[in-house]
């Protein structure tokens, strides 16, 4: 199941309206505000989210760190993330809250199985900057908050 939904989203990924949103991300990442708006539209969709599903609840916790990630870079206190990485969360990120999607949203369960994909994706794919994120943030003894960015 798992493997397929990676599929899924690196299919996704060569998608057209993917490779659109990863130049929109690559505009975004030199604009903290707006990144910083972007962060917690993406935030809010993923903590509203309700599933029992410990598969889902793992991907959104690792986008949830991505966001933390994220938020790091634009204060400057983390920039151990290649450019790659940073751009093609972003671009995720993007996906995942903008109501055009190749599945909308609005379709009931298989309208947010394209956005759960691309994450499972882009999770797979990154998880090495994530790891690393996640033992500096360990190593800085971190507590994660979302409260502001």
């Amino acid at each position: 199941m798992i493997q397929e939904l990676i599929n899924k989203g690196l299919k996704l990924s060569q998608h057209s309206i993917f490779k659109g949103l990863l130049g929109k991300a690559g505009a975004l990442v030199s604009k903290p505000v707006k990144l910083g708006m972007l962060l917690t539209t993406a935030y809010g969709k993923l903590v509203d989210v309700e599933s029992n599903k410990s598969g889902f609840d793992q991907v959104k916790e690792v986008m949830q760190t991505f966001i933390r990630l994220v938020k790091a870079y634009i204060n400057g206190s983390y920039r151990e993330v290649s450019n790659k990485s940073l751009l093609a969360g972003v671009a995720v990120l993007l996906y995942l809250v903008t109501p055009l999607d190749v599945i909308p949203d609005f379709i009931p369960v298989i309208g947010f199985l394209d956005d759960i994909s691309l994450m499972a994706w882009f999770i797979d794919s990154f998880q090495k900057e994530i790891t690393n994120f996640k033992t500096w943030e360990s190593n800085r003894n971190f507590e994660p908050t979302m409260g502001t960015l």
